[in-house]
């Protein structure tokens, strides 16, 4: 039998944790839950689980701040909860290192499938499914001072390492395998995001910013109404 997939989901209404809880744990994962931030920090540091839920606003560490932590010490994936929609919690929990977001209330099926999506991503099995990534062709590939080594997943700029997520990453080889070309959004977010529905573009653009801020902020060029586009 495949090793459950473990995640941690930290959220402080009771009925939202447990009820959510018994959705994951019917999908095949195996949950620990908890009802705030500092005690899914303790958790997150005693389990390391393969993914993290975080609720936006909980109390004694908020989500986003908790987001921040765990990314300073770990590359885990993380989908951020909000209950509003609200452009600064989206924004937020993405800057602070989220791969992903989902706005409550939420139907236990798309968030399943949203956590699977994000598992793919990363090379997890996801409750019980098999492992997918995408298939990059070997060699390295220089961009001005950029190297993107496909096979060893490391990338180098002006001779020094740069430290990428994985989302990052992804991004990246999506604009490294077809340098110059106009990748839109939606586009980005049906390779990167493995989405198959409409998704919200802010993914993408927060994602982008944070790529430039690591590779240069002249890399990645923005064509207006159509999407984005790596400079050979």
């Amino acid at each position: 039998m495949a090793e459950q997939t473990h995640v941690l989901f930290v959220e402080d209404d009771d009925v939202i944790r447990e009820a959510t809880q018994l959705a994951l744990e019917r999908n095949g994962f195996a949950v620990t839950a908890m009802p705030d931030g500092l005690s899914g920090l303790e958790a997150f540091r005693a389990d390391r689980p393969d993914i993290a839920l975080l609720d936006v606003m909980v109390p004694g560490l908020d989500g986003v701040s908790l987001c921040r932590r765990i990314r300073d010490e770990s590359t885990v994936p993380v989908i951020m909860l909000s209950a509003r929609a609200d452009s600064i919690d989206v924004v937020l929990g993405l800057e602070a290192g989220a791969d992903d977001y989902v706005t409550k209330p939420f139907d236990g099926a798309v968030l399943v499938a949203r956590i699977r999506a994000v598992l793919r991503r990363f090379g997890h099995a996801g409750g019980g499914r098999a492992a997918e990534t995408a298939p990059q062709e070997g060699g390295t590939l220089v961009f001005g001072e950029l190297e993107v080594d496909t096979e060893g997943m490391e990338v180098r700029r002006a001779g020094r390492p740069v430290a990428l997520t994985p989302t990052e990453m992804r991004l990246l080889l999506e604009f490294s395998a077809a340098p110059g070309t106009v990748l839109s959004r939606d586009k980005l977010l049906e390779r990167v995001w493995d989405y198959g529905w409409g998704g919200d573009t802010r993914v993408v653009d927060v994602h982008v910013q944070r790529l430039r801020t690591k590779i240069g902020q002249d890399r990645i060029e923005t064509v207006r109404g159509f999407g984005y586009k790596l400079k050979a």
